[in-house]
């Protein structure tokens, strides 16, 4: 069992620090951020700068401060710790958390990628960053920056009964559906950034969750729709075993903790929001098959289903949200529980009061990457830490 003063004091401590450095922090692609690249910025959109990009996120060695790379505040990061804060905040009604939230939520509110561009509301990363693929400049909207934006604007509005951060968080809606969906090679579905043809599912999941609740929210019957029918595209290339791939594309073919989570996560969300059964066979299946193959029995989160390694907060923590949220059966927050245990057994670093970003087979890296890593931590927690009072009244 797991001790709820002891995740409660972990949360703290990450809280505690990240207040410290203004919840700025580096990021595992935060590299093209280098000063390298000021005289000579076209070199980050080739080889280059997908090389730099996999250096300094490979190494468990910090050369950012040598290579001139700031520590910035990621959207995305204090999204996360808005969600964790209004947690904590519903769970003890203490204002300075909620204070806290409405400060980084006015932050986010001028975040917002270029309207003239992109009209609706909508937030990318703050830095460049290359992928194999395609070259995504700084601010470029993406589906999951955008998604955790919302998610955390709309409940801040929620809990404080102000519009100026609900009417973003659902304008966000017209964003997904207007620049994100896609038809290509017979298939219907919500991209990760805009102009890209890749399929994802747990962009597209997350996409479809967040357009059946804006949908539900708003009256909208065709953005419900549209909905259900990306919804139903992921549904349709489950595999048998309740698994799914991350992608379309050939080096999209493996199988990870965290993103079947999101994938959970986004369907459970979206039943929800359209109080429909139609998902509840696809997400047995899925949870069935995540408990089964993403998981040890003494409550390692493993990276992929074929390999434990690397060792990753971001599989626990999202294994905390999962199967607490999508399930919430007795035996679930027991695996959550132990989860959590082993979590801080491999990678918590008592001394730092942080979590390590990943541990290997042979060594650990223990860079401090504050969206990755410790927003989640303190999200996760703090969901936990509240899940577990509201169990007890």
């Amino acid at each position: 069992m797991t001790d709820i003063m002891q995740t409660r004091n972990i949360a703290k401590g990450i809280l505690t620090q990240a207040q410290a450095d203004s919840f700025s922090g580096r990021d595992p692609f935060d590299g093209l951020n280098s000063r390298v690249f000021s005289a000579f910025p076209r070199l980050k959109q080739g080889i280059a700068g997908l090389a730099w990009t996999q250096f300094h996120k490979r190494s468990f060695l910090n050369f950012r401060p040598l290579a001139g790379v700031p520590k910035k505040r990621n959207p995305k990061g204090v999204a996360l710790f808005i969600l964790g804060l209004l947690e904590d905040y519903q769970r003890t009604q203490e204002m300075p958390y909620l204070s806290q939230a409405v400060e980084l939520g006015q932050w986010l509110l001028t975040q917002q990628s270029d309207a003239r561009q992109w009209q609706n509301a909508c937030w990318g990363y703050h830095f460049d960053w290359k992928a194999r693929a395609f070259f995504v400049p700084e601010g470029k909207p993406n589906m999951i920056t955008t998604i955790y934006v919302a998610r955390a604007l709309y409940a801040l509005g929620q809990v404080t009964g102000e519009d100026k951060y609900k009417a973003p968080a659902l304008d966000s809606g017209n964003f997904i559906v207007k620049q994100l969906f896609v038809e290509h090679e017979g298939r219907q579905f919500f991209a990760y950034i805009p102009g890209e043809t890749a399929f994802v599912h747990n962009a597209s999941l997350w996409g479809a969750a967040w357009v059946a609740f804006v949908g539900k929210i708003t009256n909208n019957s065709e953005y419900q729709q549209l909905a259900l029918t990306v919804a139903r595209q992921s549904v349709k290339e489950q595999a048998a075993d309740g698994s799914w791939v991350y992608g379309a594309r050939h080096h999209h073919q493996f199988i990870d903790g965290f993103h079947t989570g999101y994938n959970l996560e986004a369907l459970h969300l979206l039943r929800l929001a359209l109080n429909c059964d139609e998902f509840d066979a696809a997400i047995e299946r899925g949870l069935a098959y995540y408990k089964c193959e993403l998981f040890e029995q003494d409550g390692t989160a493993k990276y992929y289903s074929n390999n434990r390694y690397p060792l990753d907060m971001h599989s626990v923590t999202q294994a905390v949200i999962t199967l607490l949220r999508v399930s919430g059966s007795k035996a679930d927050i027991a695996l959550a529980e132990k989860i959590i245990k082993r979590s801080i057994d491999n990678l918590y670093l008592p001394e730092k009061s942080r979590f390590a970003y990943q541990k290997n087979k042979h060594f650990t890296n223990k860079i401090n990457y504050i969206r990755w890593t410790q927003a989640w931590v303190y999200y996760s927690f703090a969901y936990f830490n509240h899940h577990r009072v509201q169990q007890e009244k």
